[in-house]
C-alpha cells in the first residue's frame, strides 16, 4: 500500500487565506506606485518650495521608475511564500532550476524584508518631525491623496511576516514528524 504521508520534498499547498494575503501584499503597493509614477511623469502632486523644484526632471523620473520596479518586484516575490516556485526553483533558471530552495534561506530573507518594510513605513508615518511634517510636502487635498496612496504600505510588512510564519510552518514544522511517523509505521 502506498504511503499517504507526504515526504519533506513534497510541496504542501498554502492555505486559502495565505493566497489572498499574498496577493494583498502586491495590491497594497499599487496606490503608492501610481502616485510615484504621476510624480515621475511631471504631474503636480503638491510639493512646494525646494522639494517642488527637486522633484522634476529626468533624474527624478529614473529614480521613480527604479524605485517603483524594485518595490513591485519585492511585492511579487511575496507570492513565492505561497506558490511552488517559492519551494523549488523554476526549471528555466540556469544552474538552480528544479532544485529545492532551502527553507531557512527563504524564511530569513522574508523575515528581514518584513522587518525592514515595517520599520521603514512606521518610521516615515510615525516619526515626530518626520518627512510628513515638512511644510513643503503636499498639503490639503494633495496631502490627503498622498497619505491615502501610501497608507496601505503600513500593512505590507505585517502581512509578509504572517506569510513567512505560515511558510515556515508549512515547509518545516510537522512535516519531518509526518515523514518519521510514516517510516515508523512501515509506510
Amino acid at each position: 500500500m502506498a504511503s499517504t504521508v507526504p515526504s519533506p520534498d513534497t510541496p504542501v499547498a498554502a492555505p486559502r487565506w495565505a493566497l489572498w494575503m499574498a496577493w494583498a501584499t502586491v495590491l497594497c503597493t499599487v496606490p503608492s506606485l501610481v502616485w510615484r509614477l504621476l510624480l515621475g511623469f511631471g504631474v503636480d502632486v503638491g510639493f512646494t518650495g525646494r522639494l517642488g523644484s527637486m522633484y522634476t526632471g529626468t533624474a527624478i523620473m529614473v529614480y521613480v521608475l527604479v524605485l517603483s520596479a524594485a518595490s513591485q518586484a519585492a511585492a511579487f516575490l511575496t507570492l513565492g511564500l505561497v506558490k511552488p516556485w517559492g519551494e523549488r526553483a523554476p526549471r528555466w533558471i540556469p544552474r538552480w532550476g528544479g532544485r529545492r530552495i532551502p527553507t531557512r534561506a527563504v524564511v530569513v530573507t522574508a523575515a528581514l524584508g518584513a522587518v525592514a518594510v515595517t520599520a521603514l513605513c512606521a518610521a516615515v508615518a510615525l516619526a515626530p518631525a518626520g518627512p510628513l511634517d515638512n511644510p513643503e510636502f503636499p498639503q490639503g487635498t494633495a496631502g490627503v491623496i498622498m497619505v491615502l496612496c501610501y497608507a496601505p504600505l503600513l500593512a505590507w510588512g505585517p502581512m509578509v511576516a504572517a506569510l513567512t510564519v505560515a511558510y515556515a510552518r508549512r515547509r518545516g514544522a510537522g512535516r519531518p514528524q509526518a515523514a518519521a511517523i510514516g517510516s515508523a509505521t512501515g509506510r
